[in-house]
């Protein structure tokens, strides 16, 4: 079970940090990733992490903005957003699956919601 939080209200420009915390066992061979849907538009990949070596992908839209990290001791993956702008306003939602998430992973948090106003 995965439970996201941190979303919020923030001006373009900030920062805010979504943290994805699994309930259970995050076995070696798992990826956490990010995904995120804006209001009319298909949900889209952000990020992930591989849980064994910390090895992150990212999608073109966030690189050198977010970054992905995990905390193996809280079973738990952040995603760090800088620089934020209104069109990363969107219900991020973060999952798990074995060797690769995709839109038909598995497990999947509740998703929180992340408005940046200009």
């Amino acid at each position: 079970q995965l439970q996201a939080s941190g979303g919020g209200l923030v001006q373009a420009g900030g920062s805010l940090r979504l943290s994805c915390a699994a309930s259970g066992r995050i076995f070696s061979n798992y990826v956490m990733g990010w995904f995120r849907q804006a209001p009319g538009k298909e949900r889209e990949f952000v990020g992930s992490i591989r849980w064994s070596g910390g090895w992150t992908s990212y999608a073109d839209s966030v690189k050198g903005r977010f970054t992905i990290s995990r905390d193996n001791v809280k079973n738990t993956v952040y995603l760090q957003m800088n620089s934020l702008k209104p069109e990363d306003t969107a219900v991020y939602y973060c999952a798990a699956d074995a060797y690769v998430v995709t839109l038909s992973s598995a497990y999947w948090g509740q998703g929180t919601l992340v408005t940046v106003s200009s």
